[in-house]
């Protein structure tokens, strides 16, 4: 089986890749840069088969030349720019090109090389104000709210993409990611909202206390268990439904992970910032979003979480300390 993944250098690009991998499959890699040089060291490690491609997701001629050269039976649409304040206001038209353009050019050169079937990305962004709400945030009810152009750009994708879908034949289903961490994540220039349990991990290497603006309670999705979801809808025969969530199905806060953080770091420190101090780890929302509901996809799939707190903390310690990516500054105990 063969699936060419859009935005394959990026953080769940990798990841997905690396499932993928892990079970025999060969992987075509489309993205501006190629992996880094951990990553295709990773890679050559697993049975399957991994080629990097390079291009502009915006780009159909060179999307459907790929598809034309490799032909997948599978495409994943990936690529995106997850864009912070900052970026909304010097590149809001690129944030429109990639995330929607981007998906629009990849599934008709997917409908024009006979590609069997597509799973795109889309993101719990959509959801947006709905997530100041304490209830669960599900795919059949919740009103799509979003508040920012990444938001907006997800919510136009999915629409954009379902109706492309349609009337070219292409089988597609979209997957609503929630707020990832793990393996893989780094600022790759079009990455500006890091999770927080990275932004955790990197005042602890630089010796740091981190302040967290408050506990920060969350459905934190382990990128394993994303990366698992999206290949069960992509192995799926067929899919009940059009679109699913893809989280966690649990929750816990960053103060949770601060807690494990300090016991494996001695030397860290971490508290909440006093009345009126400006914290140094970002949330970038002034509140605690719903969870997302991933009783659609439980019902429907083969697919189970496995990545709670203690053992996602436990694998990416594995993980920094396999792939040479040391904490320096953070005396860790080691197992």
């Amino acid at each position: 089986m063969t699936t060419l993944i859009t935005g394959s250098s990026g953080f769940v690009g990798l990841a997905l890749a690396e499932h993928l991998l892990a079970t025999g499959e060969t992987v075509i890699g489309f993205d501006r840069s190629p992996p880094t040089e951990a990553a295709n060291r990773a890679f050559a490690a697993l049975p399957g088969r991994f080629v990097s491609t390079i291009g502009d997701v915006r780009d159909v001629d060179a999307l459907r030349a790929e598809m034309s050269q490799h032909r997948p039976q599978r495409v994943v649409t990936l690529a995106a720019i997850t864009a912070d304040e900052a970026r909304e206001r010097h590149a809001a038209q690129t944030i429109f090109e990639v995330n929607v353009g981007g998906v629009l050019a990849a599934l008709n050169a997917a409908a024009d090389t006979g590609v069997e079937r597509v799973l795109h990305a889309s993101s719990g962004s959509v959801y947006g104000r709905s997530g100041r709400s304490p209830v669960a945030l599900r795919e059949d009810d919740t009103p799509l709210l979003p508040e920012g152009l990444y938001g907006m750009s997800k919510r136009a994708a999915e629409e954009a993409a379902m109706r492309l879908a349609s009337i070219r034949g292409l089988p597609l289903v979209v997957g609503r990611l929630g707020t990832c961490f793990g393996p893989w994540e780094a600022d790759t220039g079009v990455r500006d909202t890091l999770s927080p349990p990275l932004q955790v991990l990197v005042r602890t290497r630089d010796g740091e206390t981190a302040i967290l603006p408050r506990a920060g309670r969350r459905d934190w999705l382990y990128v394993r268990d994303v990366a698992a979801a999206m290949a069960t809808l992509l192995d799926q025969p067929s899919w009940a439904y059009p679109l699913y969530n893809l989280a966690a199905g649990f929750e816990w806060s960053l103060a949770d992970w601060c807690a494990c953080i300090a016991a494996r770091y001695p030397d860290f420190s971490w508290r909440l910032a006093e009345s009126g101090e400006r914290a140094n780890i970002d949330y970038f929302a002034d509140y605690d979003r719903a969870s997302m509901s991933i009783q659609r996809l439980l019902g429907n799939s083969t697919f189970r979480p496995r990545f709670g707190l203690t053992e996602a903390e436990a694998d990416y310690h594995h993980w920094i300390r396999e792939h040479g990516t040391d904490l320096s500054g953070a005396r860790a105990h080691h197992d």
